[in-house]
């Protein structure tokens, strides 16, 4: 009988730690939420594609804030290293030294009374030159000075414009840029980067039906075409001189955030999301009750990159500089097109089969995880605030 009873026991206790693993190759500690995410049916227009996700769960984000939204009223300041002072310091005997400005470290303080979330890819504009933001992360309410991870989109520029930080543009940087900074984490790949988005630019502005623009100094493409209709100068009312003049001051720079700020590239964009985010608007309204909580993005037809939130409010929140920087990829990405269905991007949403896996932790405010595929690379942002832990961002790129 004592024999029985002990096997009976061994056999519970081996079928309780191999079940978790068992469902679909899901391991014992993969948020279950990730297997929640549903694929509907693709909104499309010209190169670029989005199907969006729902999920069966959603959270309560309204404590935090976002980067935007902080800078916007105030309460988030973002400065140089060397530009930090005893009024940015909340216990100043507590603060550590700091020395003089750097490439690829800023300063953050939340003066917020809500947790502040950062994601990888979120450009600030101003100091010394622009930046973007390294990896997603949660920095506490009322938090001292933060050392912020980021790395230069502006190449070239070293003479402060101004003491703090800003986001008025509110630039994403596109996935094949938002890649390198996220996992590369090289200074380099993320200049070559924004060089070849820059020049893509370049190539598709001036290709403008109508227009022909000569060459700058900064060494862009010399001349457009002529013919064709529809163009960006007719969708956004600009002059010939005007855009000409435009796509000149895209040859001078070198800031990510100026070149998307450049006139005659929002107009290539807003030709594209105006479309996208009215076919987007009607599918949310019908999906409302259904939690869509974030995209698939595919651009010519391969699969470049999802991201999804802990909420629909939190993904409406990002949606505009999200849809912006995937418009972007359509604009400057090279290749031809293929069709792709929403088989491809449920398969791609289902697999997080890791073969390496890093994690970057602060105890009792957020975990990140990266995690390396087949193919694939992720990163999970897990809020530990609550007495729940769960998903705040989820990003997937394709290799």
């Amino acid at each position: 009988m004592k024999k029985l009873l002990l096997g009976l026991i061994f056999t519970i206790i081996a079928g309780w730690l191999w079940m978790p693993a068992a469902r679909a190759g899901q391991s014992a500690d993969t948020p279950s939420t990730i297997h929640d995410y549903k694929i509907l049916a693709p909104i499309t227009h010209g190169n670029l594609t989005i199907f969006p996700v729902v999920s069966a769960k959603i959270h309560d984000t309204s404590d935090f804030i976002t980067l935007d939204e902080g800078i916007r009223s105030g309460d988030v300041v973002i400065t140089e290293v060397g530009n930090l002072h005893s009024g940015l310091q909340r216990r100043p005997g507590q603060s550590r030294p700091y020395g003089g400005a750097e490439v690829n470290r800023l300063v953050l303080v939340n003066n917020s009374r809500h947790p502040l979330i950062l994601l990888a890819g979120e450009v600030v504009t101003g100091g010394k030159q622009d930046r973007v933001v390294a990896k997603d992360r949660i920095v506490p309410s009322e938090s001292d000075p933060v050392d912020l991870s980021v790395f230069c989109v502006e190449h070239g520029r070293w003479t402060e414009t101004s003491s703090k930080f800003d986001t008025h543009a509110s630039v994403m940087l596109q996935p094949s840029v938002r890649m390198k900074a996220m996992f590369d984490q090289d200074q380099q790949k993320v200049w070559d980067a924004v060089g070849n988005s820059r020049e893509e630019m370049v190539t598709v502005v001036a290709a403008a039906p109508g227009i022909e623009v000569g060459a700058g100094s900064g060494g862009g493409v010399g001349a457009g075409h002529a013919g064709g209709s529809g163009g960006a100068v007719e969708s956004s009312g600009m002059a010939s001189s005007e855009y000409r003049y435009s796509v000149n001051q895209l040859n001078n720079t070198t800031s990510y955030a100026k070149a998307r700020e450049n006139k005659a590239v929002q107009a290539q964009v807003d030709a594209i999301t105006g479309p996208m985010q009215k076919s987007y608007e009607s599918v949310i309204r019908q999906l409302r009750n259904q939690n869509a909580v974030g995209v698939v993005v595919a651009v010519k037809g391969h699969i470049v990159w999802a991201d999804m939130f802990a909420s629909n409010v939190l993904l409406a929140k990002y949606w505009p500089k999200l849809l912006e920087s995937y418009a972007t990829e359509a604009l400057t990405m090279t290749g031809t097109g293929t069709e792709i269905g929403t088989k491809e991007a449920q398969a791609f949403l289902e697999d997080w089969q890791a073969k390496h896996e890093v994690v970057d932790s602060e105890p009792g405010l957020y975990r990140q995880r990266e995690l390396i595929g087949n193919k694939f690379k992720a990163f999970q942002l897990t809020s530990l605030l609550a007495k729940e832990t769960f998903d705040v961002h989820v990003s997937k790129m394709a290799e």
